[in-house]
């Protein structure tokens, strides 16, 4: 059992690792609107962003994430 224990916090600590060289992500979801007006949910937000670092999204290393979901079809919204 002790085992387990110790794979599962290995497992853990693994995932749990920070993306310290990429940029910081965009200011937040509120900022961001798909082509129709909808806010995305949260999740949506971070399935687009993970899409973009992941490299799933041909871009190039300059490019800012805020290119990148445009690409995938977002656009940002001023929130004045």
């Amino acid at each position: 059992m002790l085992r387990y224990a110790v794979l599962v916090a290995l497992g853990l600590v693994g995932c749990s690792g920070s993306d310290a060289g990429e940029p910081a992500a965009t200011a937040s979801v509120q900022e961001w609107r798909f082509a129709s007006g909808k806010a995305p949910s949260h999740t949506e937000y971070a399935a687009f962003v993970a899409t973009c670092r992941d490299g799933a999204v041909q871009r190039a290393p300059a490019r800012p994430l805020d290119d990148c979901l445009a690409d995938l079809g977002m656009r940002r919204v001023n929130l004045d």
